[in-house]
């Protein structure tokens, strides 16, 4: 009986044995597998900060860039308001009876003349250029319609009055272009007129 104990406890030790080096195995294979897992996500996390570096350095560079490209947006639209008010300077200078007899008039355009064609010709070398609209087709991204005009020689839809004039700086849009539209003459209204007219 003594010899199946020993036996029996020989064999649950050797059982033992098994067991704590099969466990010590999978520790191993674990670790290994843990080691190789952990480098794989390090370079997984090297990868994804590298990446994100190089967009954020492209973001800057977009924002350098615009920086030096619009930078002056502001300052341009307002500078469209010098323009606008030597063309109205112009006009009521043309307009005022009193001012069309006097002999300097034309000296006193001319001089306005030089002024406009610098400031145009400043704005033209800082890529500030006038939208062409008039006898075009009327574009929201370009033209703000303030009236809309009855006109049978013209397409509907079309621009064929300009207002006031609008200016793009490089790609982007200063001002929009104000303008009149053309609309077909509406029947019924005719029909309403004619009528008036016949009573």
């Amino acid at each position: 009986m003594a010899e199946d104990d020993q036996k029996s406890e020989e064999k649950s030790e050797k059982k033992r044995d098994i067991s704590e080096d099969l466990k010590s195995n999978e520790i191993g294979e674990k670790q290994e597998k843990s080691i190789e897992d952990q480098l794989k996500e390090a370079e997984d996390k090297l990868l994804r900060s590298l990446a994100e570096i190089e967009n954020q350095r492209r973001r800057f560079e977009k924002e350098i860039k615009d920086a030096f490209e619009f930078g002056s947006f502001n300052f341009a639209k307002e500078s469209l308001s010098i323009l606008d008010n030597l063309q109205r300077a112009k006009d009521a200078i043309k307009s005022d009876d009193q001012l069309k007899e006097s002999k300097d008039l034309d000296k006193f355009i001319e001089n306005i003349n030089i002024l406009e064609k610098d400031l145009v010709s400043i704005f033209e070398k800082n890529n500030i250029k006038k939208i062409e609209a008039k006898g075009k087709k009327f574009d929201p991204n370009f033209h703000q319609a303030m009236t809309e005009i009855e006109d049978e020689k013209s397409e509907a839809g079309s621009v064929v009055q300009e207002i006031q004039p609008g200016y793009m700086l490089g790609e982007r849009l200063l001002r929009p272009v104000l303008v009149g539209v053309a609309k077909k003459k509406n029947v019924k209204n005719e029909e309403k007129e004619e009528k008036k007219g016949s009573k």
